[in-house]
């Protein structure tokens, strides 16, 4: 039998290689001998004679197992995709020649046959995938399968998330752009027309000095007889008698530049029409200065009008008129008149 021949061993498991150039040439060697392998078993079982029924079973089920095994690799193999198709082959070759048992030759082809329909069902979703956000005049696979679905049902999930997340934030983007601007309250107000500027009392005329006469001041003549020692042939008795002399005098009163009365005319009292004269009794030198306060010495009624006298007078000092005597200006005290009424 070709499983008795001496030169007929069974390669070992080969050791990892160092690198891919290596691992190609052992996969090839390892289909080679599978290869010659069951060559040489075939031929040994036609040119041997069946002895029993039951070791002719025994004799053919390895190569039954392993025919069965290589089949369903190359089936696998063929349902893969075509740019894996020839490496998976390759390497599922050199695995199952690494296996002994049938029951293990046999779970690894249908194995490769499982691995063959996931790794063929991802990459078709994968395709699918990438064709859906290509452009539509991208070629489609031919191995693609009609009834895979174009998303997978985790990436629907991930997409449907993403699509939420995306329209709560431009949901909350525009909320607080569209908020409305807090509404700041209005005074609501009315203008009041500007008050009239109130009608005052008319001015006040100026006060009207009273004209003064002129006083003529009889000085008493006083006859003083003054005994004279009679002279010689004059008898004691005869005395001579002097002429008696008169003085001119003016009184004084406001003179050239004397403040106007309507300067010192109180408001109050205008407000409220006051009118009245007062009479101030001044001490004028001979240079027409006060020498003393004003005072008054006849009251108007009015303690406000009499204050505006008393103002006056104090103002009009160098501008009175001196008391003169023979035309001579000398110290002297006298009363005039300042009144205060409203002008029309």
């Amino acid at each position: 039998m070709g499983s008795d021949r001496p030169g007929d061993c069974r390669p070992a498991a080969s050791p990892a290689l160092p690198s891919d150039t290596e691992r190609a040439h052992a996969r090839k060697r390892a289909v080679r001998e599978l290869r010659l392998r069951q060559r040489y078993a075939g031929v040994s079982l036609r040119t041997s004679k069946p002895r029993t029924r039951s070791g002719a079973h025994r004799r053919e089920s390895p190569v039954r197992t392993r025919g069965l095994a290589l089949w369903l690799i190359e089936h696998a193999a063929r349902r893969a995709p075509p740019p894996l198709s020839q490496r998976l082959e390759e390497e599922w070759l050199a695995d199952l020649a690494a296996r002994d048992g049938r029951l293990s030759r046999l779970r690894f082809g249908l194995g490769c046959c499982w691995a063959a329909t996931v790794i063929m069902h991802e990459h078709c979703s994968t395709i699918a995938t990438a064709a859906a956000g290509s452009a539509a005049g991208q070629e489609t696979m031919t191995y693609a399968q009609h009834d895979a679905p174009l998303l997978p049902p985790r990436a629907i999930a991930l997409l449907l998330i993403a699509c939420v997340h995306t329209a709560l934030i431009a949901a909350l983007v525009t909320g607080l752009r569209s908020t409305t601007p807090e509404v700041i309250p209005t005074t609501s107000g009315q203008l009041l027309p500007e008050p009239r500027p109130p009608i005052g009392p008319r001015p006040l005329p100026g006060p009207r000095l009273a004209p003064t006469d002129r006083v003529e001041v009889h000085t008493r003549e006083f006859q003083i007889d003054v005994p004279r020692e009679p002279g010689p042939g004059e008898s004691p008795g005869s005395a001579p008698q002097e002429p008696s002399r008169t003085v001119n005098r003016v009184a004084g009163g406001p003179g050239a530049g004397f403040p106007d009365t309507t300067d010192y005319y109180p408001p109050a009292s205008r407000r409220l029409a006051e009118t009245g004269a007062a009479s101030v009794r001044v001490c004028v030198d001979a240079e027409g200065r006060l020498t003393t306060h004003p005072t008054i010495a006849r009251s108007s009624g009015s303690v406000r009008l009499d204050d505006g006298a008393l103002k006056l007078a104090q103002a009009g000092s160098g501008h009175y008129r001196p008391t003169t005597e023979d035309g001579r200006p000398v110290d002297s005290c006298y009363v005039f008149r300042i009144r205060f009424e409203l002008r029309d």
